[in-house]
């Protein structure tokens, strides 16, 4: 036992003269054999799977950000076709307006036209109508005053006119009062 104490002090001894911070050079070079295991261990089979892992990766990002380019392309190419129809819509509808104001403006300048027509023809009739009758008063009192005039004179004078005489005193009559008439207006 004392052989055990002994050995105990000496490797006391040699720890006390060692740096606390540095491992012993065992673990060292274990440690170093270790870590370059490891590593090609990792280099051998995991970093190709990872590398491959991060291509596809980098790959897949890739495809998305053409399809998304492919995308907005396609999206900017309908809305400039949806602006175009929209524009051209917007045109076709101030033409067919356009249109619609010309073609009621003409209607309403025929049906303006045409009453017009109708009130000048309305009006022509009326005169014409008013003309007819106002000749058939004076016919129908030419007759009434002839036929007084001719039983008046015929009074007056004491004998019966003939109808020759009769007739000429009858128009002078009526011409001298259309005359006198005129003269009024």
């Amino acid at each position: 036992m004392l052989h055990v104490v002994a050995l105990l002090a000496q490797e006391a001894a040699t720890e006390a003269d060692k740096n606390p911070i540095l491992p012993d050079l065992a673990e060292l070079i274990f440690g170093g054999l270790a870590f370059v295991i490891v590593f090609w261990a990792l280099a051998k089979f995991a970093f190709p799977q990872l590398n491959q892992m991060l291509d596809a990766r980098t790959a897949k990002i890739q495809g998305d950000l053409e399809k998304a380019e492919t995308a907005r392309a396609e999206a900017d190419t309908v809305l400039a076709d949806y602006r175009a129809q929209l524009a051209g819509a917007r045109d076709e509808s101030n033409r067919i307006i356009e249109d619609s104001r010309k073609t009621a403006d003409q209607l309403r300048r025929d049906l303006q036209a045409k009453a017009e027509q109708e009130a000048s023809a309305t009006v022509a009739r009326a005169q014409e109508e008013i003309r007819a009758e106002r000749d058939r008063v004076f016919t129908d009192l030419r007759t009434q005053v002839g036929e007084i005039a001719v039983e008046l004179a015929g009074r007056v004078v004491g004998q019966s006119l003939d109808t020759k005489t009769h007739e000429k005193l009858i128009d002078d009559y009526i011409e001298q009062v259309a005359a006198g008439e005129q003269g009024q207006d």
